[in-house]
C-alpha cells in the first residue's frame, strides 16, 4: 500500500481542444514541501483545483490519504484568487473559515487570535477585511489555510502580494508545518524561495511532466548529467576554436554550453560530470588561453526553470514546422 499521503496517476483534463492537464502523475508524502511549477497556462491551477475537488479530471485518480475523496477537514487551500469577505472583521474572517473546516466556534475563534497575532495583525483583529493591504489580505488567506492544522496544505501562490519580510515569515510557518508531519504543496513563481524550501519539485509544461524529483535530480535531468557548471574566461592566444575543443577534451563528459563574448575576452561555460576533476580543464585552457577568471556554481533552480521551458518551447516550434512542411 502507498505511504503516500496524496498521489496523482494519469490525471487528464480537457477544456474544449485544450488539454490543461495530460497524463500527469505524482505524489506527495508525509512531512515535505513539494514544488509544483510551471510557466503561466501550464495546468497548476486546474491541477490543484481538482485536487480540491472544485473541478473533476476527465480521467485518472487522485487519492488521499488513500481514498478517493478529501477530507476537507484535514486538508488546507489557499486560492490564488482571493475569496475574502471585504465588510467582515479579519477575525470573524478566520473563526468563519476555521468552523467551515471543522472547528468548534470557541476553537476557531482561539485560533483566528493566535494566527494573526503570528501574522503581525493583532491590533487590526477588527478592521474589515476590504480595508487591509494586500498583503495583509493575502496574510489571512494563508492563515486560513492553516489554522485547523491540516495533514495537507495546498498553497497556489502563497507569496502574491508579501515583501521581502512577510515572505520569510510565510517561509517560516511552511518549516513549522513541515516539522509538525503536514505536507505542503507549494506553487509559485519565486523561484529562489521554492528552492530553499521545497524537498522535491515537479515542473509541469503544456500540462505535462518536464522534470520531477530532488534539486540534484532535476538539475542533473536539466544538464544531460551534469553536476556542475564550470565558467572560465580567458583571452585565447589563438582562435577560440583551439581553447574550446581543449577544455572538452581534457575531461570525459565534459560538455560546452555556451559562450559570451566579451570584447578581447571569451567566457566559456562548461557542464561537469559528477565528481568531475577540474585540473586538466583548466590545464588544458591555460595552454591556449590567457586565463582571468573562473567560476564554478550548481544550477540553480531558476536556470533549471528557464532551460527547461525554454527546451519545451523549441522542441514544440520544431514539431510545428515539422508537421508544417
Amino acid at each position: 500500500m502507498s505511504s503516500a499521503l496524496l498521489e496523482l496517476q494519469g490525471v487528464c483534463k480537457r477544456f474544449g481542444d485544450l488539454a490543461a492537464v495530460d497524463d500527469l502523475s505524482f505524489s506527495v508524502q508525509p512531512g515535505e514541501v513539494f514544488g509544483f511549477l510551471g510557466p503561466n497556462g501550464a495546468g497548476k491551477t486546474t491541477t490543484l483545483r481538482m485536487v480540491m475537488e472544485i473541478t473533476r479530471p476527465d480521467q485518472g485518480t487522485i487519492r488521499f490519504q488513500g481514498a478517493g475523496s478529501i477530507d476537507r477537514t484535514r486538508v488546507g487551500y489557499l486560492p490564488e484568487e482571493r475569496g475574502l469577505f471585504a465588510d467582515m472583521p479579519a477575525l470573524d474572517t478566520l473563526a468563519y473559515l476555521g468552523e467551515l473546516r471543522g472547528m468548534s466556534g470557541a476553537d476557531a475563534r482561539r485560533a483566528a487570535r493566535q494566527w494573526l497575532e503570528r501574522f503581525e495583525l493583532g491590533d487590526r483583529m477588527k478592521s474589515k477585511v476590504g480595508t487591509l493591504s494586500k498583503g495583509n489580505q493575502q496574510k489571512i488567506q494563508f492563515a486560513g489555510a492553516v489554522l485547523h492544522d491540516p495533514v495537507l496544505a495546498v498553497l497556489d501562490e502563497p507569496f502574491s502580494g508579501l515583501d521581502p519580510l512577510n515572505q520569510e515569515l510565510a517561509m517560516g510557518v511552511m518549516r513549522e508545518l513541515r516539522q509538525r508531519g503536514t505536507a505542503v504543496l507549494l506553487s509559485a513563481h519565486q523561484l529562489d524561495l521554492v528552492e530553499r524550501l521545497a524537498d522535491r519539485f515537479l515542473l509541469l509544461a503544456r500540462g505535462r511532466a518536464v522534470l520531477a524529483g530532488t534539486l540534484d535530480e532535476i538539475r542533473r535531468q536539466a544538464t544531460g548529467g551534469a553536476d556542475l557548471l564550470l565558467r572560465i574566461e580567458v583571452t585565447p592566444r589563438a582562435g577560440i576554436d583551439a581553447v574550446e575543443q581543449a577544455v572538452c577534451a581534457a575531461v570525459p563528459g565534459a560538455r560546452l554550453e555556451r559562450t559570451e563574448d566579451t570584447g578581447a575576452r571569451r567566457i566559456l561555460e562548461l557542464a561537469m560530470p559528477p565528481a568531475a576533476d577540474l585540473g586538466p580543464v583548466l590545464a588544458a585552457a591555460s595552454a591556449h588561453a590567457v586565463v582571468h577568471r573562473v567560476d564554478t556554481q550548481r544550477l540553480p533552480l531558476h536556470e533549471i526553470y528557464v532551460r527547461s521551458v525554454t527546451a519545451d518551447r523549441s522542441e514544440r516550434a520544431a514539431i510545428a514546422q515539422e508537421v508544417a512542411s
